[in-house]
């Protein structure tokens, strides 16, 4: 056989948690076509020496938001410098299909999750988009419980009726058909956090028949995370749908050290008793989200334009300042901006709530939802809420994934992201593997390639394997480092020397080379 390409004298770390080996890849048309091991001749367009470095599977984000970026950044630099060949995109509850018809609902949508055309309906629809405009990375999605929900009855704080739940089960099962991979859930945030146990519970059911499973940002991840915790097992248990709990954490300083035992403890008991659950986790201290949700739940109903009218009217501005200001006792100087729309508040960019209050002279409450106002809603926040300890526990376990919770990006773009979005992946090799020694390299690939790869049910991808789909990373175990910062996150990693997607070179020493030769994924097809 004639390769396109010779990947030789690398030590493969296949993905499987196996002991790595040395060895050789040949791939032809974009398929892994042979692993071999020793010294061999090849007939080959491409013969590339990897110079006894490792070569791993393509790293798979299993939670991302790249569904709204991706069509405006499709070469996503962000996540291919990293190493992340495959992602999965609508998490949190909230994803850019399914869009309802109804002129106001679809405001509503577009007022929360972004300026996107919304030329698309379905989920299908939105997939085919990205199709023809061709990504480098692969990409599938997930469907939002948040996005049915307005497309259903709108920002109403109050259970769905009969004929609601009937839409969204259709809504539901028709995203299902296009190949969304599972629902995911935001229940801190509106309008998710409207809806009840029972509501989650019923939609979950719909999914069993199609093997997908239930993602969730669960209800709290601060005092109250072991009764969320609690809430999301009892969802998988009811509706026998497997669970993942996403991007783990106990985010308040009160209870580090001791919650994430009780949580880890009730997963542990959960599977023994024959529950499917699973976690993923970001390695950073840090959480991001945006600005809006230091607001009260109830101050969301009717969307971004009610909640812009209640911070405007000045009873009801007081109301929700005392409440933001009781529960962010002690916590306005742990969040910083790292993004606004406007130029004309740019110097905002860095700087704490408890910074921004000072130079502007008022209160941090409103400090925040002034900036809300101005920005009408599209400024974000980085808040300082985890602990490393607790970090280590919950990556330690055997069920711990990775998932970056960013977006694709250009290094170029404007702000300053989390630096999650352009460094989880190799962060966890440098930091948790090379430095911490919390586990052997075999385990951090398969954390982030074999482990994911089996929870969305790719029958293609992360394993190194014959008649795999030829993601690869090379990289130099010695130097791989997570350089994206938060002061300046918009970096490639060091230590990458190549990336591969689908067989075709992306990235060379940390230079994306152009290549946009990502697969649209749909569960169940072409996955």
């Amino acid at each position: 056989m004639i390769y396109d390409l010779v990947i030789h004298n690398v030590r493969i770390i296949d993905g499987s948690s196996a002991p790595w080996f040395r060895g050789w890849v040949g791939v032809k048309d974009g398929v892994i076509t042979k692993v071999g091991t020793g010294r061999a001749s090849w007939d080959a367009l491409e013969i590339a020496d990897g110079e006894d470095h490792c070569l791993t599977p393509g790293f798979i984000d299993i939670h991302a938001h790249s569904d709204t970026s991706l069509p405006g950044c499709p070469a996503a630099e962000s996540r291919i410098l990293q190493g992340v060949t495959t992602e999965i995109g609508g998490d949190c509850g909230i994803s850019v299909a399914p869009v309802s018809q109804n002129p106001e609902r679809k405001k509503q949508l577009r007022d929360y999750v972004g300026d996107l055309d919304y030329s698309w309906e379905s989920v299908g629809d939105y997939l085919d988009m990205l199709e023809a405009r061709k990504t480098s990375v692969n990409f599938g999605t997930a469907v939002g419980h948040g996005t049915i929900r307005v497309a259903a009855m709108g920002f109403e704080a109050r259970k769905a009726g009969p004929a609601e739940m009937k839409a969204m089960k259709v809504m539901l099962r028709q995203a299902l058909e296009d190949g969304a991979f599972c629902l995911s859930s935001g229940l801190i945030y509106p309008p998710g956090c409207y809806a009840g146990t029972d509501e989650l519970a019923e939609l979950c059911r719909e999914l069993v028949p199609y093997g997908a499973f239930y993602e969730t940002h669960m209800r709290d991840e601060g005092e109250n995370v072991v009764e969320a915790v609690k809430e999301a097992l009892e969802i998988c248990q009811r509706s026998g749908a497997p669970l993942q709990i996403a991007h783990h954490k106990v985010v308040r300083k009160s209870v580090w050290q001791v919650h994430c035992k009780t949580t880890i403890a009730l997963v542990d008991q959960a599977r023994r008793q024959g529950l499917d659950v699973k976690l993923d986790q970001y390695p950073y201290s840090a959480s991001a989200t945006t600005l809006d949700s230091n607001a009260p739940f109830w101050a969301f109903e009717g969307g971004v334009e009610g909640l812009l009218a209640r911070l405007q009217n000045p009873e009801t501005r007081k109301r929700i300042n005392a409440e933001a200001n009781a529960s962010h006792e002690g916590r306005w100087g742990d969040i910083f901006i790292p993004y606004v729309s406007t130029e004309k508040n740019q110097w905002t960019v860095g700087k704490s709530i408890l910074e921004i209050a000072g130079i502007r002279g008022v209160d941090p409450a409103d400090a925040c939802f002034d900036l809300v106002v101005e920005e009408r809603c599209r400024v974000g926040e980085v808040n300082y809420g985890m602990c490393e300890e607790d970090i280590e526990y919950i990556m330690s376990q055997p069920y711990t994934m990775i998932g970056s919770d960013g977006e694709a990006a250009s290094l170029d773009r404007n702000g300053q992201p989390h630096p999650r979005w352009y460094g989880t992946f190799p962060r966890v090799i440098a930091k948790y593997c090379r430095e911490r020694k919390l586990f052997p390299l075999e385990t951090a690939v398969f954390k982030m390639t074999g482990l994911p790869a089996c929870r969305l049910g790719l029958q293609k991808r992360g394993l190194i394997r014959e008649g795999m789909q030829a993601d690869l990373v090379l990289f130099d175990f010695e130097e791989i480092e997570d350089t994206p910062t938060y002061e300046n996150p918009k970096q490639p990693c060091r230590g990458i020397r190549r990336v591969y997607v689908n067989g075709a070179l992306t990235a060379l020493n940390g230079v994306h080379t152009g290549a946009r030769n990502g697969h649209i994924l749909r569960k169940g097809r072409n996955a």
